[in-house]
């Protein structure tokens, strides 16, 4: 297992395989490595000769200071659990100068709205800030597959469209969300949660769980206010916001429309803790 600092470093070693036809897998994450992230180097290893995992906290992609100042990092650690499943990933863990080259700073985008709603809606400038991450690393790793977890599924959608918009060649692919047993999305955002908050998680599965049953008979209205009256009886939770939409614009739905497929959306506080979770309708 080979960690790099330097992109120079990267490019040298992956230009060396140039000409064997090699595929390389490449899936960037932030580092604080959990099963989640793992199930995506396990699908990048299985469908990919080279595989890259980039552990690098953005920082122009956080709109609350202190919400990157806490955010878990232990490369140590992240090193460890890689090493459970393969030897033989890269890992490039630049510094903020040496990816952004001096200038850190996001660029603007526009992405046909899909950045305005839902988390562009309460995280300003969130998206620009994934954007140009997002592309940086694209660039200097030049992958064949690169694969994102569906918890960030807005997320997910704005890259595809960052994709087809600058004509890159990348396969962009969506990967199951990861649960723990008790229902709550695998974030690396859970290890700050106190362990009694923790278990009580798996509420925010089961209310997305319900309103994809009552998806069949009751009005996406009447659900969503089902939504806030639960959370509202619920002291541990806060509800940010719940959205029902179309899946590949991302707008709110108004009436259901056969044949437009849709997802449910939800962001909650917990212990001043961010999560965010949604689930196919």
């Amino acid at each position: 297992m080979q960690v790099l600092h330097y992109k120079k470093e990267l490019r040298d070693i992956l230009s060396s395989k140039d000409g064997k036809n090699h595929t390389i897998g490449f899936v960037p994450t932030m580092g604080a490595l959990h099963k989640g992230h793992l199930s995506l180097v396990n699908r990048a290893l299985n469908e990919n000769d080279i595989v890259v995992v980039s552990i690098f906290i953005n920082p122009t992609q956080f709109d609350n200071k202190e919400d990157l100042e806490k955010y878990p990092a232990n490369l140590e650690e992240d090193m460890v659990l890689l090493k459970t499943i393969s030897n033989d990933i890269l890992i490039f863990a630049p510094s903020a100068k040496e990816i952004y080259d001096e200038k850190i700073d996001s660029k603007e985008f526009d992405f046909n709205g899909l950045e305005k709603v839902m988390e562009g809606e309460f995280r300003a400038g969130h998206f620009n800030g994934v954007a140009t991450i997002v592309e940086l690393l694209l660039l200097t790793v030049n992958p064949t597959r690169a694969y994102f977890g569906e918890k960030d599924f807005q997320q997910l959608q704005i890259i595809k469209k960052l994709v087809e918009l600058k004509g890159f060649p990348f396969k962009i692919i969506g990967c199951p969300i990861e649960r723990e047993a008790n229902g709550l999305a695998r974030s690396s955002r859970n290890e700050r949660l106190s362990l009694s908050t923790r278990e009580k998680g798996g509420f925010i599965y089961k209310t997305l769980k319900t309103a994809k049953l009552k998806f069949g008979t009751e009005s996406a209205n009447s659900i969503e206010e089902w939504v806030v009256s639960e959370f509202a009886r619920n002291a541990v939770f806060t509800l940010e916001y719940f959205q029902i939409a179309d899946i590949n614009t991302l707008t709110p739905i108004l009436k259901k429309q056969k044949n437009v497929k849709y997802r449910a959306f939800i962001a909650v506080y917990a212990e001043g803790i961010r999560l965010i979770d949604n689930i196919a309708l």
